[in-house]
């Protein structure tokens, strides 16, 4: 059980409050919530075509070490892997990959991508860490990109992942809520106060509660060339903000008013895994 006062207890608390009144969700006519495989495939091939940034050099530095140490290609262990934006750029340098998703679309996805790469050894689990973690099994290295948000129940989730990796656990994460940037439009549509946390700071927390106190912390910016634009940016945003279709109009003039920062904050943070072997 996690104590309530806990910084565990405190992250899910945070997430909770996240969560959007029902009553806006049934106006609107249809969920705010979901991820569109298009879009996480297109981030893949961009990532594909110019690999790059903080979290892929500690990867890369990660996948030396086991190069180094046994002369030997690492295998390497993503989870939420999505389309393959984190570990597919990795592939020509590992021996196996296995990529773990909730959603079998985003694998068919990340498979249709390994096969252009001739790739023979990539291993896809379909299902919800930490619960398939027996079957996704232990790797050199383990991946976990924007993902944590998503995660009421953090404990159990970062354990797994620790005890996943021989080698180094590499995860990215904005260092605030995704929706966080959306605060100012359901005050302005709703008369609503969203949360702010929680935060980055509240996840290395965690991580020092769990006794993971080698951790290295690298926040950094990067260019997110696969953010929607135009009218498919509009009609995405009010369904984030549980609006119904016909507000779109009102939403696009809200933000012209308050774009979207350019630059895209994000954190890379590692630490030493105690898989066996």
């Amino acid at each position: 059980m996690i104590d309530s006062g806990s910084a565990a207890a405190s992250w899910r608390t945070c997430l909770d409050s996240w969560a959007i009144p029902t009553e806006l969700v049934a106006a609107s006519g249809r969920s705010p919530w979901g991820h569109a495989v298009s879009r996480f495939a297109l981030k893949a091939d961009i990532d594909l075509a110019a690999p790059g940034g903080a979290s892929y050099d500690a990867a890369a530095a990660a996948l030396d070490t086991v190069e180094l140490d046994t002369g030997r290609r690492a295998s390497v262990l993503d989870v939420g892997a999505g389309a393959g934006a984190a570990c597919l750029p990795l592939l020509h340098r590992v021996s196996e990959l296995t990529a773990v998703d909730a959603d079998p679309a985003m694998l068919v996805a990340l498979t249709e991508r390994a096969e252009r790469l001739s790739a023979t050894r990539v291993r896809t689990v379909p299902g919800r860490w930490p619960d398939v973690a027996a079957e996704a099994g232990v790797h050199d290295v383990v991946l976990c990109h924007h993902v944590l948000y998503d995660v009421p129940d953090i404990e159990p989730f970062l354990r797994a992942l620790t005890s996943a990796a021989r080698g180094r656990v590499v995860v990215e994460i904005p260092p605030e809520h995704p929706m966080a940037w959306l605060n100012p439009f359901f005050a302005e549509f709703h008369g609503l106060e969203r949360p702010v946390g929680p935060t980055v700071d509240d996840l290395v927390a965690v991580l020092h509660e769990l006794g993971i106190a080698a951790l290295a912390v690298e926040r950094w910016s990067r260019l997110e060339h696969a953010a929607p634009t135009g009218q498919e940016r509009v009609a995405l945003v009010t369904r984030r903000l549980a609006l119904p279709p016909e507000r779109e109009p009102d939403v696009a003039a809200a933000l012209v008013a308050h774009p979207e920062p350019g630059l895209r904050r994000v954190v890379t943070l590692s630490w030493a895994g105690t898989g066996p072997g």
